[in-house]
């Protein structure tokens, strides 16, 4: 049996692959591409390219592709073959330097909020040298970015790229203000993703699930999550089996799998990651959601990566785990034993708390879709409005500094269980609000609002850009002071006065706290449509222009693509809805309504005093319900004819939520009520008792 660390990475040209077979020079060269941003030449690539490929073709490559993250939420690939002629009859085997920095795609092709069009389609990709190579299915994947013709960036990694150039700037200058030595300041993420697994025969047997990723209609069973037993319970052989092979698979990959358990729903599960540098932890979480559904095929199961894919039960999250780390290993956001007199990192502290209270509606934004809007503030997810844990011995100390009054540092608490024969351990410094949007969780921040299928770009990049504007802020003021100790006190101090406002400690999912967050004058930006207009807001584009992250146009280019797809996203839920309404839920209604009809007629033959009240009150419950809904169909088939006539994005997703939600949401009402009423014989869906328990 092959162990583990002789496996891990067997399938990544790695910092180990590459020390063995580029020449010292070149690696050398590699190294500072990759830890001090220095440009690669032509030369150096001609030979990484070569041994890359040499690599490759002997662990089983034939192809290569540039593999990139355009504005779609999945990745993208196109593989070209290493042959080329030789001879009359001959080929030889090669990759260039060439091929490896540059490759060309058709960017009018991927969603670019008018930046391309059909008859200006030129888009380039670029080789990532931050972030490894590797090989899936035989093909060489080169990650890479994704541009336009005149450089606009079209992806999620070029931003991604800029926003952690723009945070080590601003940190370094913090850091050399303490006397710190340090050349290259990285964010580190570690994302938890959640994940239901369903039959796949189940799911065969679903238009929802194959066209929307998520049940459209479907009456709670008897049994959901109520009981709290799935959670953390023995996981089941088939699923077990999932994990093991996903674990594997993922290893092979350089994929840090760390953690694997069953989450509050049933069929729902959880996979934890290690953490690593933002831009290398956003490929992994994009190759662990496709490797996730690759696996679970092998096994007869579909995993569903949609954050509701069923009513009534809980929905799927991804953590971001976020942290500041230095190219020598020190997490910046370490309290340490003292945190009360370690102002390195009150100051880091104060600057995410900061830029998370300046900038709301941008991390708002950053988790905005469709899918997430069933999630977010309901009882199993953060609630809309955006606000910080801190826990109550940082929260001591930030009204001691704030208050100028003495601060008594606590020792660790040993906890004690009361069974002598368990150990004793101290207690952490902060307890676990699983209500709270954005939470310290000790040395590190977790923003919690992420849906289960999105990118974990788009939050890092905002993240990662806000807390850059903190730091600059604070730069630009201590750099110029004579006294820095006393202008740091002050400083530190003032942020606290003024953003204590975003801080709440309490239960998040509490109504009273939804009413003290509006008197604190925090956003409560429920939906989608109601969010994304802040993103083109003047403050928030000169911040992105400020840190070259994005450009204006690629500001409005992505306000215009992410209204675009919610549209588009409610649009094809609506015809699918329609389509399993028409062809199969009223026929089938209606066919268990004419079976009962036919009932009482053969009833009322045997015996005119026979008592048929429970079949007639049914077959009219039933025919009362097929006859309005196909009533309302026809009022929502008019209403998407008319808003798809609408030009404004903006203006078009506005009435997707207003008008085409509800009236969704109040067909599946009845239609979830006639499921109970209709025999099992004639329902044409896996309902959800089957769906949930038969993994």
């Amino acid at each position: 049996m092959n162990k583990v660390p002789d496996y891990f990475g067997s399938l990544v040209f790695n910092d180990k692959v590459m020390k063995e077979r580029l020449p010292e020079e070149v690696y050398t060269q590699v190294q500072k591409a990759i830890n001090e941003s220095k440009r690669l030449d032509l030369n150096a690539a001609n030979v990484i390219a070569s041994a890359m490929k040499d690599w490759a073709v002997e662990n089983g490559a034939t192809h290569f592709t540039h593999w990139f993250q355009p504005m779609t939420g999945v990745t993208a690939e196109k593989h070209e073959s290493f042959i080329y002629p030789k001879g009359n009859d001959g080929i030889i085997m090669e990759f260039s330097g060439k091929e490896l920095v540059k490759g060309e795609s058709d960017a009018s092709s991927f969603p670019s909020g008018g930046l391309r069009a059909t008859f200006e389609a030129r888009g380039y990709t670029a080789w990532d040298p931050t972030s490894y190579a590797f090989i899936k299915d035989s093909v060489l994947c080169i990650p890479t970015a994704f541009c336009s013709y005149s450089g606009q960036a079209l992806d999620q990694k070029t931003p991604l790229l800029r926003s952690m150039e723009a945070l080590n700037k601003q940190a370094l200058r913090i850091l050399n203000l303490f006397g710190v030595e340090c050349v290259n300041i990285k964010t580190t993420v570690g994302a938890e993703q959640e994940y239901f697994l369903i039959d796949k025969n189940d799911y065969k047997k679903r238009k929802d699930l194959i066209y929307t990723g998520r049940t459209l209609f479907g009456a709670k069973p008897p049994k959901g999550q109520e009981l709290d037993d799935h959670y953390y319970g023995a996981i089941k052989p088939r699923v077990a089996a999932f994990m093991k092979e996903l674990d594997e698979e993922l290893w092979k990959l350089g994929v840090l799998a760390k953690t694997e358990h069953n989450e509050v729903a049933p069929s729902q599960h959880e996979l934890a990651p290690f953490f690593t540098t933002s831009n290398i932890a956003s490929d992994h979480n994009q190759l662990t959601m496709e490797i996730m559904q690759k696996i679970a095929e092998r096994h007869g199961l579909v995993c569903l990566l949609h954050e509701k894919p069923f009513e009534g039960v809980n929905g799927s999250g991804k953590h971001n785990n976020w942290s500041i780390t230095t190219d020598s290993g020190v997490n910046l956001l370490e309290p340490g034993e003292t945190p009360y007199e370690n102002a390195q990192f009150l100051l880091f502290f104060c600057a995410v708390i900061k830029a998370v209270d300046d900038y709301q509606d941008l991390l708002r934004i950053s988790v905005a879709t469709a899918g997430n809007d069933h999630r977010l503030g309901a009882n199993e997810a953060p609630p809309a409005v955006i606000s910080v844990f801190v826990g109550d011995d940082i929260m001591s100390i930030l009204n001691a500094i704030e208050n100028e009054s003495g601060y008594d540092a606590k020792e660790k608490v040993q906890m004690k269980v009361g069974v002598h024969v368990l150990p004793r351990f101290a207690k952490d410094s902060t307890d676990r609000n699983r209500t709270s949007p954005f939470a310290f969780t000790g040395n590190k921040f977790e923003f919690r609002m992420l849906g289960s299928a999105s990118t974990i770009s788009s939050a890092n990049i905002v993240l990662n850009t806000i807390v850059a504007q903190s730091l600059k802020s604070y730069a630009d003021r201590l750099e110029n002071e004579d006294n820095f100790e006393e202008a740091l006190h002050n400083l530190i101090k003032k942020t606290i006065t003024d953003h204590k406002r975003i801080i709440f400690n309490g239960n998040g999912y509490d109504d009273e706290w939804i009413a003290e967050a509006e008197k604190r004058g925090l956003l409560n930006l429920k939906t989608t449509p109601d969010c994304l207009p802040y993103l083109k807001n003047e403050k928030n584009i000169e911040l992105f222009e400020s840190h070259k992250v994005f450009s204006r146009q690629e500001v409005e280019a992505r306000c215009e693509v992410y209204t675009d797809n919610y549209c588009k996203t409610i649009n094809i839920e609506a015809l699918t809805a329609i389509n399993m309404l028409k062809k199969d839920l009223l026929p089938s209604i209606s066919s268990y309504s004419a079976h009962i009809a036919r009932g009482i007629k053969d009833k009322e033959a045997v015996s005119n005093g026979i008592n048929v009240s429970y079949d007639a009150e049914i077959m009219k419950k039933l025919n009362d319900i097929c006859n309005y809904v196909y009533d309302e169909i026809k009022i929502l088939e008019k209403h998407l004819i008319s808003i798809d006539r609408i030009d404004n994005a903006t203006e078009k997703s506005f009435k997707y939520r207003d008008i085409v939600i509800p009236l969704m949401n109040e067909i599946r009402s009845l239609i979830d009520e006639a499921e109970t009423l209709t025999s099992s014989d004639y329902w044409p869906y896996p309902t959800y008792g089957k769906i949930l328990f038969n993994t």
